[in-house]
């Protein structure tokens, strides 16, 4: 019952089998192989974005990173959620690789902005002449870090407001397959369609070893994050076991099928812990992943029964066993019904 992260689960048979058919023999190095070749134009064709420029990096720390440094100068600003992943996990990764940009974090309500609180950000900043950040690029998160998925609707409300200060666009999606399912949209739709510039394709989170794809719609960007991925230790010599995995990947629609899986497993876990006494979530999880708040003695027989996730307050160890704990739940493609319903099961007690 391993509900900790989806980092954690295993590779997609199929990719592995795609990796065994890569090791086959001698391929050109640095991504002039054809399987990138491959990966290019299928990524092309997801995003129905032809002239789109695509490149691959085996972290999404690095996609995140490396993508805004891109998009703004050393002596700008990035605005963000509060929560964002960029902000709170990414180790000052955007600010190391942008060569010293900061990061502005926007109020957000759990996990969302607000267009308001966007523009009262960006407005608040850029004013000050040489003596403060000047207004660099706004990145989204989708799915949000707690959860939950914009719709079409808020993203172009909060891509309206960038573009009212001729801003970029960056979206992080490291579960960005999990939020198309969940909107049943397409890729273009909910990125370049909407006015998003560039956006972090994840794959790692959804059953590849390790691989995620930077997308930029207009190409006039594309030699300086080759510049920058050479730069910053992250283009790989043998990138074709990189477009092994993430072609497997695209191929017969596999990232869709898997990230369609992963919602459904968490809506399966939402539905069987909704209704028990003591239990609240902080958002409706609307993807793959749920933060819900149990009592003490919940999250004991939990852990005690062998399930595996993240507390994010509070310890198993206190002494009132009704108090409430908020943990993170997060289901991926390869979680079995039967280990979710032995896990509701232990929660019901």
């Amino acid at each position: 019952m391993f509900f900790a992260s989806d980092n954690a689960g295993p590779v997609h048979p199929e990719v592995l089998a795609a990796l065994a058919t890569a090791n086959q023999g001698y391929a050109m190095p640095y991504g002039a192989d054809d399987g990138m070749g491959r990966v290019r134009e299928q990524l092309r064709g997801i995003f129905e974005a032809p002239d789109a420029m695509v490149h691959l990096v085996s972290t999404g720390t690095a996609a995140n990173s490396l993508a805004l440094a891109c998009m703004c100068q050393p002596y700008e600003t990035v605005f963000c959620s509060s929560v964002a992943h960029i902000h709170e996990d990414e180790c000052a990764a955007p600010e190391f690789y942008s060569g010293g940009a900061k990061l502005t974090v926007v109020r957000c309500d759990v996990d969302k902005m607000s267009p308001d609180d966007l523009r009262q950000a960006i407005a608040n900043e850029g004013t000050r002449g040489v003596h403060g950040p000047q207004r660099g690029a706004v990145s989204i998160t989708q799915v949000a870090e707690k959860g939950s998925v914009y719709t079409l609707d808020e993203l172009k409300a909060l891509v309206a407001v960038a573009k009212e200060f001729n801003l970029p666009v960056h979206l992080d999606g490291a579960r960005f397959a999990n939020a198309l399912a969940t909107l049943g949209c397409s890729a273009a739709a909910m990125t370049w369609k909407l006015g998003i510039d560039a956006v972090s394709f994840g794959g790692t989170k959804n059953g590849l070893m390790g691989v995620e794809a930077v997308v930029f719609f207009d190409p006039k960007t594309s030699w300086e994050f080759e510049l920058r991925r050479k730069r910053g230790a992250h283009l790989f010599s043998k990138v074709r076991y990189l477009a092994a995995q993430m072609e497997a990947y695209l191929t017969d629609d596999r990232w869709l099928t898997s990230a369609r899986k992963a919602n459904a497993n968490m809506s399966r876990l939402a539905t069987g812990l909704r209704d028990l006494v003591g239990t609240e979530f902080l958002v409706e999880p609307e993807a793959n992943m749920m933060f819900a708040k149990m009592p003490r003695a919940t999250h004991r027989r939990l852990h005690d029964g062998g399930a595996v996730y993240y507390l994010m307050d509070g310890d198993l160890e206190g002494d009132d066993p009704n108090e409430q704990l908020l943990c993170r739940l997060v289901c991926d493609w390869s979680i079995s019904e039967e280990q979710i319903d032995q896990f509701i099961a232990l929660a019901v007690g």
